[in-house]
């Protein structure tokens, strides 16, 4: 019995240390990696948003409207390496954090599946007076972007969707298997203890895995807000994301059939975490108004290929604009 008790303690003593480290290390990461932009209250969500082009958004009134939407495990700083400078010159540009991600919100017992994703960005939209603007959505930010133009079809004009998750996976990708943690209260201890020393460990092969066969950028924990998921909150919220794929992704496919507007789609060749045949292929054979580009890359387009990324969303812009004259 003693021995038992002593295991307990040492535990305990372990899970302590474990809690410590998190949230100082999440403190650290938070006074070094503030927000950059301002807070736009919704439905369910305080979303941190950020604009380019014009500080107050006043000098971007005549520009047509961009929203970029991050993927899984992500944030607006993945549009940092070139995207949203390039096209503020001819756009005006908001980028947001998705519920949960970054530093946005999720209201205490707010669902995560895409449908409830897209209904607070079209309260953002709404609320930012963006007229029908091209949505730019990435990786799993592109179910997002879909399930927006499906449910809200006045809030977008056009889609480009990079390397978007279309198709329910089968499985998901190794890299993200801490994130399948279905039981709530372990997840959480997960989340406050282990998570973030784990993540900091395997950051090195997780990055590798995500950016292959490309480089992941040496300043991306800064510059790409990669610290920033390794807080308990955004993994708390990236692991709900992914749980809220297989049972509500299957409901917007459906649907695919309805989107008229313009829907570009580009995909790397050599995507290691998505297949472009299935999610891209297969969104462009079912959507009227879609057509798929393929470059030779991987996922993170928007970081490794900011220029062809930026170029592709000009592109689809154009066609949005051209069809409404």
């Amino acid at each position: 019995m003693n021995v038992f008790f002593f295991i307990l303690a040492a535990l305990a003593l372990v899970l302590a240390a474990l809690a410590w480290f998190t949230h100082r290390t999440a403190r650290r990461i938070g006074q070094f990696l503030p927000p950059q932009g301002r807070f736009v209250d919704v439905a369910g969500a305080r979303l941190h948003v950020r604009e380019w082009g014009s500080e107050s958004g006043s000098e971007s009134g005549n520009k047509p409207a961009l929203l970029l939407v991050h993927g899984l495990c992500g944030q607006m700083a993945h549009f940092d390496y070139g995207v949203a400078e390039e096209l503020s010159r001819r756009f005006r540009v908001v980028a947001v954090d998705r519920p949960g991600s970054g530093h946005s919100l999720r209201a205490p017992g707010a669902a995560a599946d895409v449908s409830v994703q897209a209904a607070a960005l079209a309260a953002l939209v709404k609320e930012l007076g963006l007229e029908r603007p091209t949505v730019v959505g990435h990786s799993l930010g592109g179910a997002v972007a879909l399930a927006l133009a499906i449910e809200h079809p006045a809030s977008v004009g056009a889609l480009a969707l990079v390397a978007p998750l279309t198709h329910a996976p089968a499985a998901p990708h190794p890299v993200f298997r801490a994130l399948k943690i279905s039981n709530r209260p372990l997840r959480a201890l997960f989340a406050h203890t282990l998570a973030t020393p784990a993540a900091i460990a395997l950051s090195k092969k997780a990055l590798a895995a995500v950016f292959a066969p490309e480089a992941a950028p040496r300043d991306f924990a800064v510059k790409g807000g990669g610290l920033l998921g390794l807080r308990p909150a955004p993994f708390l919220a990236a692991s709900c994301d992914m749980q809220a794929v297989p049972p509500h992704i299957p409901l917007i496919e459906a649907r695919y059939g309805e989107l008229t507007l313009p829907v570009g789609i580009l995909y790397g060749r050599q995507d290691a975490l998505l297949d472009w045949r299935e999610n891209g292929q297969g969104l462009a054979d079912r959507a009227p108004g879609a057509w798929l580009e393929l470059v030779d890359g991987g996922h993170m387009l928007p970081v490794t290929q900011p220029g062809v990324t930026a170029a592709f969303v000009e592109r689809v812009a154009q066609r949005a604009a051209a069809g409404r004259a």
